[in-house]
């Protein structure tokens, strides 16, 4: 049996991957990972993540949004090139979006409002929703249930969280990205926990490259720049933690990532 993989969020844009992006998207298909979401964080990152997918067709899909450390860009003129983009058949979902307080890279009220904005983008779009959260939870939920039945869809990306966190996104209807967070033996400790109840179809895999490098990773890269490829170290580990065999767990989280993206 082929185990194939989508990573869900890559930020294959990013300067790092300048001088050897084709040698690193041979890399991830050579392990298997057969298709990448690449990560839009504002306007610019956007549009370069939906020419990236659209030069490579059936590998590479896109997000069109703003991250919030940079909500207060996010501005009304704005809104009409989002929707230019997220009328493209590449780009996939809204985001990355949410709220982060542990940053305060913009300011709490212009983080709310540009995923207010942003939500309802995904609404008219019908497209799902790539979400950021980070020490805002309360006011995450509180915001994202004022779209309960409304939206294509939302996946907590980078999920981090505990069982307490789990739960409250589990009712909201939220999917799960993990990544190779549940490898850290010093911050991961809530996540693995959490891992082992996420519903086996709200379930999906990512890297978010060249961040978070897996700590255990064994020779680790001297670069230290996390690429796509790695996505079967991560998948090992929350296959292990859930009891699953590789093969199963592969299985299932392909198919959700294509069901849920629309790929």
């Amino acid at each position: 049996m082929t185990i194939e993989f989508i990573d869900i969020g890559s930020n294959l844009t990013h300067e790092s991957f300048s001088a050897d992006r084709d040698a690193v998207l041979a890399r991830a298909l050579h392990a298997g990972v057969v298709h990448e979401i690449v990560t839009g964080a504002d306007l610019a990152s956007s549009r370069a993540a939906a020419a990236l997918a659209r030069a490579h067709p059936g590998r590479l899909s896109s997000t069109a949004g703003v991250h919030p450390h940079h909500a207060s860009g996010f501005e009304a003129a704005g809104r009409e090139q989002f929707r230019e983009l997220l009328g493209k058949p590449e780009v996939v979902a809204v985001g990355e979006c949410g709220l982060d307080y542990f940053r305060d890279f913009s300011p709490r009220a212009a983080q709310r409002a540009a995923f207010i904005a942003q939500l309802e983008m995904a609404v008219e779009a019908r497209k799902p929703v790539f979400l950021h959260q980070r020490d805002a939870h309360q006011d995450f939920v509180a915001i994202l249930r004022d779209y309960t039945g409304r939206l294509a869809g939302g996946v907590a990306h980078c999920f981090t969280g505990g069982l307490p966190e789990l739960e409250a996104y589990v009712a909201l209807g939220l999917s799960f990205g993990v990544t190779g967070w549940i490898c850290d033996e010093r911050r991961g400790g809530a996540l693995r926990e959490a891992a082992q109840r996420i519903p086996a179809e709200r379930l999906m895999l990512e890297t978010d490259a060249p961040y978070l490098l897996p700590r255990d990773m064994a020779p680790r890269p001297k670069s230290r720049r996390n690429e796509p490829a790695y996505l079967p170290h991560i998948a090992r580990a929350v296959a292990a933690l859930r009891g699953e065999t590789l093969e199963r767990l592969s299985r299932t989280t392909t198919e959700n990532a294509r069901r849920f993206f629309g790929l």
